[in-house]
């Protein structure tokens, strides 16, 4: 009964998510949202949304029990990533798609939703707890896509912008939360509830950005991508293969709730802040968006089943 209920809960606010992006490619369609919005709400969530939403979910206690499963996490986090980073570089390298799409190829393959979706999921499954494990799993993740996720899109440039990628407000947010988290400091109150308040909405204009790129797309280039291998490629690798790589932890005496957040947010779908980038430095965010908002809509089955799997296993 409870495992229904779980489900039911994550179907619920999965269906809550594409509202939200439908909300967003109605009010594009009928010039609510008129052709620069999407650039708006691409500055808007790089620069101040998706850094308030970091810097609040690392303000948290922190305490030397928590030490070994930090460090568990925080390890594991950097495993799925090496290890999507070498499989989606070996996967472009063999790919045929266009030059225009092979760096936002690479980037669907290796970064997931576990910013936007992830928090969401681990919340409905772990409550207070899986958002603290979240947060440490996170760690790595949000260095690698605020770093390595520019470069793949700029590589090719002649004079690469070391500063833009090294000193951007994800990666000072990031640092500056790691150090909210070690230090027995934390934000004042009023401060937090207005990084919370900022931070919450990062969620629905992303998705709505997501709807709003949407809107050119016809029923028959829907069928056309969706016989495109390459997106196929990204789903079942992004989806499958690598939460399967943590499985192993179901081996050693962990907690459930620290396996489940892992292999979890490793099976998240792809990241919209890669049709962000694909957005601002050149790149066919067409591509991703229907990327992310196909994986998006797989996890209503995947994330589902991967949970029931290690219940089964771990339990």
């Amino acid at each position: 009964m409870m495992n229904i209920v779980l489900l039911l809960a994550f179907v619920k606010e999965m269906i809550g998510l594409y509202s939200m992006a439908a909300i967003g490619y109605v009010a594009r369609k009928i010039n609510i949202l008129d052709a620069n919005a999407n650039e708006v709400i691409t500055q808007l969530l790089l620069y101040i949304t998706l850094p308030a939403l970091i810097l609040y979910s690392m303000n948290v206690p922190f305490s030397y029990s928590m030490g070994k499963e930090l460090l568990i996490l925080f390890i594991s986090s950097l495993y799925v990533l090496l290890s999507a980073c070498v499989i989606a570089r070996l996967m472009r390298k063999r790919s045929k798609i266009a030059s225009q799409r092979k760096n936002v190829f690479e980037a669907l393959i290796i970064f997931g939703n576990q910013g936007f979706i992830g928090y969401t999921i681990c919340y409905i499954l772990f409550s207070e707890k899986g958002i603290i494990y979240a947060t440490m799993f996170n760690f790595a993740y949000l260095l690698l896509i605020w770093s390595y996720g520019i470069y793949l899109f700029l590589r090719s440039t002649s004079s690469f912008p070391w500063k833009q990628v090294f000193f951007n407000p994800g990666i000072l947010s990031t640092i500056a939360g790691l150090l909210i988290f070690l230090l027995p400091i934390g934000f004042p109150q009023f401060v937090s509830d207005i990084l919370n308040t900022i931070g919450k909405m990062t969620i629905p204009l992303s998705m709505i950005l997501i709807g709003s790129l949407l809107k050119n797309i016809k029923v028959k280039d829907v069928f056309l991508l969706l016989k495109n291998v390459s997106i196929w490629q990204i789903a079942i690798v992004k989806l499958i293969i690598l939460p399967l790589i943590l499985f192993p932890l179901t081996l050693l005496p962990l907690p459930f709730t620290l396996i489940g957040v892992a292999v979890l947010m490793s099976g998240m779908p792809c990241a919209p802040t890669v049709s962000l980038y694909a957005l601002k430095y050149g790149g066919d965010s067409y591509f991703a968006s229907l990327a992310v908002f196909f994986t998006t809509l797989c996890t209503l089955v995947t994330i589902p089943i991967l949970y029931l799997i290690l219940m089964n296993i771990t339990i």
